[in-house]
């Protein structure tokens, strides 16, 4: 993600946006040969009956079964990040007005030790959108969390959202292949952000919190991030794949942005994949660019993608302005990307 006077807590990212894997036997005769197929087929569809609830749930129900390749297909999510969330609705209100629809995702920034923001994904859920909550860890100690020292908290945190009821998404850390997080690459041993991931998955089903869609983001791969499958927790611990990625200079597209990381996580997982975090500044083309990602985004069917909408401050994409409101052009390519 843009790196970013992002948010260590709320109330800091308030201040900043104030001032990123056969039998072979012979049969004597057709009937037994029949007789066998048919047997076959029973055994075939006894089997694909057996059903994993937990997954599901969350991989059948919510990703819903992919349709045919298509350029003009639906994006099945449209998400947004606005810098006023989780205070406010009004800025993806705005957001959604200018676009012509109400985003199904919208995601918000959680320090490590706030609440549930249950008020905010309830707005969201009365427009038909499931709430994103990025939960940063930043300069807490992840093995702690493996061992149990913040169990208090993380019981507390999933009995909120098990009583919320409606589906919620969880993207713990994210980004963790990066050198810019405290959780992540270069601070963080690999080993040890999997044991806290898979702890807190854990101990949130143990909490009965199955409402739970587990957003496992990484960041686009460049010479500075580390080696994804370092951070993979296993598929049993995780819903979706998460993928931030940018375009930021004329040269970038979908193909040297996203697919590199992608055809790295794709060797161990093929579960459903969200471009979570991204957006196309001014220096890279605007027009260009989006349609570029709406394109990319349904070469694969991809879930869908979440609009970071925000101008960026500082960081290394310093004065890149990502927001859609106001610049006719752009928010003219998104509009007619969606359709």
């Amino acid at each position: 993600m843009p790196q970013r006077e992002l948010l260590v807590t709320q109330r800091e990212l308030s201040e900043r946006r104030n001032t990123a894997p056969r039998g072979n036997h012979r049969e004597p005769s057709w009937v037994l040969r029949h007789m066998t197929l048919v047997a076959l087929a029973a055994l075939v569809v006894a089997i694909a009956s057996v059903v994993v609830v937990d997954k599901a749930f969350h991989k059948n129900t919510q990703a819903s079964p992919a349709p045919a390749k298509s350029q003009s297909q639906p994006v099945r999510y449209l998400g947004v990040y606005e810098p006023d969330t989780p205070y406010t609705y009004s800025g993806v209100e705005q957001f959604a007005k200018a676009i012509g629809r109400q985003p199904n995702l919208v995601s918000y920034y959680s320090g490590w030790g706030e609440v549930f923001q249950k008020n905010f994904a309830e707005t969201a859920a009365s427009y038909g959108a499931k709430t994103i909550i990025q939960v940063d860890p930043t300069n807490i100690s992840l093995a702690e969390i493996a061992s149990g020292t913040y169990d208090s908290y993380l019981a507390s945190f999933a009995d909120e959202i098990a009583a919320f009821k409606h589906p919620v998404i969880i993207s713990f850390g994210h980004e963790m292949n990066g050198f810019w997080e405290t959780w992540g690459y270069t601070h963080t041993p690999p080993a040890t952000f999997v044991a806290a991931w898979r702890h807190i998955v854990t101990l949130f089903r143990h909490q009965h919190a199955s409402n739970v869609i587990w957003l496992w983001q990484v960041n686009s791969a460049s010479s500075q991030t580390g080696p994804v499958r370092d951070w993979w927790p296993g598929s049993q611990y995780v819903t979706w794949v998460g993928v931030s990625g940018y375009y930021y200079v004329p040269g970038d597209t979908f193909n040297n942005v996203f697919i590199p990381v992608i055809s790295a996580v794709r060797k161990f997982t093929k579960d459903p994949l969200l471009i979570a975090e991204t957006g196309v500044g001014p220096q890279a083309g605007q027009a260009r660019g989006i349609k570029d990602l709406f394109a990319g985004l349904r070469t694969e069917n991809y879930l869908g993608l979440v609009w970071f909408d925000q101008h960026s401050y500082g960081g290394l994409y310093k004065g890149e302005d990502w927001r859609l409101e106001g610049n006719a052009v752009a928010l003219t390519t998104f509009r007619n990307a969606l359709k």
